[in-house]
This record gives C-alpha cells, sequence and structure tokens, in this order.
C-alpha cells in the first residue's frame, strides 16, 4: 500500500490535494483488498489512481476594454468503468492539476454509491467569473467550449457545475457545444428548467447532504429537531443545506465566503435565507451585507494569522462544511468536540483534513464523508440526464422522493458495509470500500484495459 502512495509522490510531485484523497481511500481498502487478492494481481488500486485521460488547453479570451487574457482549462476523466464520465467544472483562481485528479477521483467513488451508471471526472479552469460582466463571462465559456467539445458528450462524458460554474456559465457552455455539434444532447447537468434541467438540481447536494445527517441521526434515535448548526459557504450547496435544515426544525447560525463569516445567534430563517440567496445569486456580492442589513448579527474577517478558522469554534450540535477543501483542520476538529458537536456532514468535497478525520472517528461522532453525504447533487445530475434521454420533465415531487431513496440507500449501503469489515458506524470504511468495490469489479470484468 505505500508503494502506490510513495510511486504517486515520486511520479506526481507537489500534487498535495491528490496525495491526501488518495491515502485516506487507501487506508480504508487494505481489508478489502486482503480479502480479494485477484485485487492486488490485476493491479487495480495502480490503476484506479491513474487517471484515464487528462486534457489541458488554453482558453483565450476578450474583455470589455478589448484586452486578451489566456487561462488553462481541464478535464480530468478518471474511470470510466460503469458509465460515461460524470462530474463538474470548477472556475476559480485555485484551480490546478492538484485539485481536479483530487476531485475526479472522488467522484469515481461518489458517484459509484449513487447506484447510478455513471463514471468519474472533473474539470474547470483558473478563470475567476467574480466581477466579470456576463459578456466576459459568456466569452470565456465559449473560448473553453470550443476545445472541449471534442472530449465530452452524453454517452462519453457530462460535465456539470461546480464552485464558480453556475446556471449562467451552464448555459454559455451549452450555447456554444450545440452550435459546433449542431445537435441538442443531454451533454451537460444543471441546465435551466425550459430547456433541459430537472427540477430540484440546484437544491440536491444541500437537501441530500440534509437527508444523509438525518439518517445518520437516526440510528441514535435523533433528529435535527431543535439542534443548533453550523454552516460553512454560502453558495448553492450551503442555501439549500440551510433550507432543508429549517424545513426539519433545525437552526443555523453561520454562513461565510472567502472573505469572512457570520455568526446569528437567533438564526438564519427562511426571510433571511432568501436575502443571501439574492445577495449570493442575483447581485454576487458578499457575505458582510448580511450584518448590514441584520445589525443584531456579527461578521469577522478572514484572518490569516489565524491558524484555525473561528467559524467552527461556536457551540453547536451539528457542522455542515460546505465550502471547500480542507477548511476544517485538526484544531478546528478539537474546537468542534470542545462544544460538544456530535455529527459532522460534508456537503463540499474533502472540507477536513486526515488528521481532522482522526479526531471524528476518534471520538465516535457521527461524521459523513463527502463522498457519500454530499452524493445527491451528482445523483440528481444522474436523473437529469435519464429525463433527457426520454424526453421527460418528471414533477418536482417525483425528483425529491427519488433523492431521498438514494441516499437513505447510500446511507444503508455504508452502514452495511462498515460493519461486514468490523467497523460499525464508521462512514469512512463503508463509502470507501464500497464505491471501491463496485468499481473495480466492473474494471475485472472488462479486462486490462
Amino acid at each position: 500500500m505505500t508503494d502506490i502512495l510513495e510511486l504517486m509522490q515520486s511520479r506526481d510531485p507537489g500534487e498535495r490535494e491528490f496525495h491526501q484523497a488518495v491515502e485516506e481511500v487507501v487506508d480504508s481498502i487494505k481489508p478489502v483488498l486482503d480479502r480479494n487478492p485477484e485485487y492486488r494481481r490485476a493491479a487495480v488500486l495502480e490503476r484506479i489512481v491513474e487517471p484515464e485521460r487528462i486534457i489541458l488547453f488554453r482558453a483565450p479570451w476578450t474583455d470589455d476594454q478589448g484586452q486578451v487574457h489566456v487561462n488553462r482549462g481541464y478535464r480530468v476523466e478518471m474511470n470510466s468503468a460503469i458509465g460515461p464520465y460524470k462530474g463538474g467544472l470548477r472556475f476559480h483562481p485555485s484551480v490546478n492539476l492538484s485539485i481536479l485528479k483530487f476531485l475526479a477521483f472522488e467522484q469515481v467513488f461518489k458517484n459509484a454509491l449513487t447506484t447510478l451508471p455513471m463514471g468519474g471526472g472533473k474539470g474547470g479552469s483558473d478563470f475567476d467569473p467574480k466581477g466579470k460582466s456576463d459578456n466576459e463571462v459568456m466569452r470565456f465559456c465559449q473560448s473553453f467550449m470550443m476545445e472541449l467539445f471534442r472530449y465530452i458528450g452524453p454517452n462519453t462524458d457530462v460535465p456539470a457545475g461546480d464552485i464558480g460554474v453556475g446556471a449562467r456559465e451552464i448555459g454559455f457552455l451549452f450555447g456554444m457545444y450545440k452550435k459546433i455539434r449542431n445537435e441538442f444532447t443531454g451533454v451537460l447537468t444543471g441546465k435551466s428548467l425550459n430547456w433541459g434541467g430537472s427540477l430540484i438540481r440546484p437544491e440536491a447536494t444541500g437537501y441530500g447532504n440534509v437527508y444523509f445527517a438525518s439518517e445518520m441521526l437516526a440510528t441514535r434515535e435523533k433528529t435535527l429537531e431543535n439542534k443548533i448548526c453550523l454552516v460553512s459557504g454560502s453558495g448553492n450547496v450551503a442555501q439549500f443545506t440551510t433550507e432543508k435544515i429549517l424545513q426539519l426544525g433545525g437552526k443555523v447560525v453561520t454562513l461565510s465566503d472567502s472573505s469572512g463569516y457570520i455568526y446569528d445567534e437567533e438564526g438564519v430563517d427562511t426571510e433571511k435565507l432568501e436575502f443571501v440567496k439574492r445577495l449570493k445569486n442575483v447581485r454576487r456580492g458578499r457575505i458582510k451585507e448580511y450584518v448590514e442589513k441584520y445589525p443584531d448579527t456579527h461578521y469577522a474577517d478572514v484572518d490569516p494569522s489565524l491558524d484555525y478558522n473561528p467559524l467552527w469554534d461556536r457551540k453547536a450540535d451539528c457542522a455542515f462544511p460546505c465550502a471547500t477543501q480542507n477548511e476544517i483542520n485538526e484544531k478546528d476538529a478539537m474546537h468542534l468536540m470542545k462544544n460538544e458537536v456530535n455529527l459532522v456532514s460534508e456537503g463540499a468535497n474533502m472540507p477536513s483534513t486526515h488528521q481532522a478525520v482522526d479526531i471524528f472517528l476518534d471520538h465516535k461522532i457521527l461524521y459523513g464523508p463527502g463522498k457519500a453525504a454530499n452524493a445527491g447533487g451528482v445523483a440528481v445530475s444522474g436523473l437529469e440526464m435519464a429525463q433527457n434521454s426520454m424526453r421527460l420533465n418528471w414533477p418536482r415531487e417525483e425528483v425529491d422522493n427519488r433523492l431521498k431513496t438514494i441516499m437513505k440507500q447510500i446511507h444503508q449501503t455504508c452502514c452495511d458495509v462498515a460493519v461486514d469489515f468490523g467497523e460499525p458506524g464508521n462512514y469512512v470504511v463503508g463509502a470507501n470500500i464500497a464505491g471501491f468495490v463496485k468499481v473495480v469489479d466492473a474494471m475485472l470484468d472488462q479486462g486490462v484495459v
């Protein structure tokens, strides 16, 4: 097992996020490799950590003043053993190959857990849509798709949105794909409702996160009723995580963005949440404006001198990290334990460091890793693909019920596999092994390819 990690670190030095994601899975799957010696003979681990294909290209575009800019575009097509590549596009200055490889690797197992026939991939660019005009974003998206269109398709690779890629960006990307290929197909998910999108898709990751948390709480005969919840982020996932917590009787007291965080002791109610949605989705403003609207609340800027995030040092029952990778470190995890948080459900991808996860597991709290807890988004993307293939639109209630059923199945699968391998209640072991086995069994069926 250590040979794999050493090989990766020597072959791909500096890809810290990717190494972290692989190490977390490798730590869990040793028992299944011991139980199935054919996996070692077929070198499935060596194969599954290597992307099937990586596409890297330039994306030049012109701003409103006529100045030309050049950004990098990527698509990591990680594994297609159980279906076409499926995973989001991220537009953010932090995007690099390491981050996209980690996201694609996580996506492989997440998609396998949904029970839907989808492989794993991820892509994006270091382009920053923040502060750009709609026309600038459109010109960049068109340039990006001018290259990406060669490698995607409804039966090959179906991208979706992620950080920095919402309905606006998906629309521009789809429009250029349709123009180039002269076909209207379900090549992207997260589309607007009137041209192929699915109801519940914007809500899916956040709703699914809370559904998974509710299933975890039910194992201890608890619910979210009257639970105080910490939520990070203020984008799509955080908004709909908050919305579903409110619907189930919980109280959300924090939200954040890259500038800082707000603390509202009275709770973010429905009216306040609607303000946040308008602020972030329409005006594209900063979360600090929340305290201008609701002055009885607290706001703090990000302090780069701190080696912890004060958002996680608040008294609460549950925590829902919904911002970005590695936002909860060892010190943050200890603060959560000190404040008697007994559930962490990850809406973001790998928001907790390896050390933080160890603390959660050592304290035996309910901990839902992202590849299980936030699988609702890609699950409804899969449902959108199905609707596109059939030229149908399912009603809201049907999609929501399907989402609930999928999250319940994921939870049960994680529980069953964890028990089978002598780790009851360990959702990390359950999710990693369940996803791994499904993918590698398909790889074995298909030979050495």
